[in-house]
Parts: C-alpha cells; sequence; structure tokens
C-alpha cells in the first residue's frame, strides 16, 4: 500500500511540475518575434498562415482584435514598428500559442503556432480566421454607419 501511495504522489507531482513549467516558462521574444517571411494561406500541424492585402488602419485594427480576444497578451512590438507577436493561452492547462501579425509593403501577414506539442487540433487557424472575421465585421459596420 505504500509503494502504490509512493507511486500516485511521483505521479502528480510530475503532472503538477510539467503545467507549471508551461504556464511559468519564460517566452523568449528573440524566437518568437521573427519576420515571418515568405507567407500563404495554409494551416498545418501546430501552425497557420494567412495573408490579407493590407488596407489603411488594418493593422492596426487587427491588434484591437488581438487584444480583445481571451487570454491573449501582447508579447513584443508595436503597430508602428508593423511587427506584433502576442501569446494566447488555452482555457484549462495555459499552453501558450504564439501569434506574429506583421505588414509587408501591401500585405499583412499572419502566422500562429504552439510552441509545446505537435498538434493545436486546428486551433490557430481558427484563431486566426476568426480575428480576421471579427475585423473585417467591425470595419464593414464603421463604414455602414458613415454610410460610406
Amino acid at each position: 500500500m505504500k509503494v502504490r501511495s509512493m507511486i500516485w504522489f511521483v505521479v502528480i507531482a510530475g503532472i503538477l511540475a510539467g503545467v507549471a513549467f508551461i504556464r511559468l516558462a519564460p517566452s523568449d521574444v528573440a524566437r518568437w518575434h521573427k519576420p515571418i517571411g515568405d507567407a500563404e494561406n495554409t494551416t498545418g500541424d501546430g501552425w497557420a498562415a494567412r495573408v490579407v492585402p493590407a488596407t489603411p488602419g488594418l493593422l492596426s485594427d487587427l491588434h484591437q482584435g488581438m487584444l480583445r480576444l481571451p487570454r491573449t497578451e501582447l508579447l513584443a512590438g508595436s503597430v508602428a514598428e508593423g511587427r506584433l507577436t502576442y501569446i494566447t493561452r488555452s482555457k484549462v492547462m495555459g499552453f501558450p500559442d504564439y501569434t506574429t501579425v506583421e505588414q509587408d509593403g501591401d500585405q499583412i501577414k499572419l502566422y500562429a503556432r504552439l510552441r509545446f506539442g505537435k498538434s493545436d487540433l486546428g486551433v490557430n487557424g481558427k484563431r486566426l480566421d476568426g480575428l480576421l472575421e471579427d475585423v473585417r465585421g467591425k470595419r464593414s459596420g464603421a463604414k455602414g454607419e458613415d454610410g460610406a
């Protein structure tokens, strides 16, 4: 009975240590806040990329849209810099995903990826699509109010 209790203690302690590491591991800005490079609209295991035409104010609108997302905070960058990187944490375990939004000439590139594991179950692609839909909706609503 004592051995079984000790095994359970070790297992639970290991799980708690893993959760603590996931939640408390520092984010290396140099690793995550980098230029996106070539990108296209695609989704892979653990990552997704989207490219949209740049329009005036769109980068700022995307920044505000990212900040409206639950459990999301700015890691580095600014609208003035033209590149912003965010951390979004999963609700239950706090797994970090990193999203970079960058204006590159007449394009805005969005790149979302996980930090831990191999698959994000499509969450990053859904986040980017939801962000773009939200911003498009707010932009078209604002135009409609002005009569433009």
